[in-house]
């Protein structure tokens, strides 16, 4: 999974955000986040939707899986992180989850994007966490 991320990586700082492959286009964000328990750096591709100039969604569906990606925990651990996108090159941004309603809403637009997002959900007992990510 590494090596299939760093080649996610190469590409989106290759052409400007734009990632063909499996037909992301300019939909990730690279994500700069610290282990919580190591604080290790990591840089990760995740899907964003961007909801307002300051704002960016991101779901930790990893692809439908039963346990919550490990970057969701860093978020939650360390939520002052940044973010390469598309648009704005390097932002600073400040994770919150969301929940509740303001969550079942988010994740509403991640489905309405690709039927992975749909999929995921149908393969797992857990609730797909959404964050957002908003600019510091």
């Amino acid at each position: 999974m590494s090596d299939w991320n760093q080649n996610i990586i190469d590409e989106f700082r290759a052409n400007g955000g734009d990632v063909q492959t499996m037909g992301f286009g300019r939909g990730l964000v690279l994500l700069h986040h610290r282990g919580a328990r190591t604080g290790t750096e990591r840089v990760s591709p995740v899907a964003a939707i961007r909801a307002d100039d300051d704002t960016w969604l991101v779901a930790a569906s990893k692809g439908g899986a039963p346990t919550h990606p490990a970057w969701f925990h860093n978020l939650l651990a360390h939520p002052d992180v940044s973010i390469e996108t598309p648009d704005d090159g390097t932002v600073d941004v400040h994770a919150t989850q969301l929940l509740d309603g303001a969550r079942d809403q988010a994740w509403e637009r991640f489905k309405e994007r690709s039927e992975g997002f749909r999929s995921y959900e149908q393969k797992t007992t857990r609730v797909i966490p959404v964050l957002e990510l908003r600019r510091r």
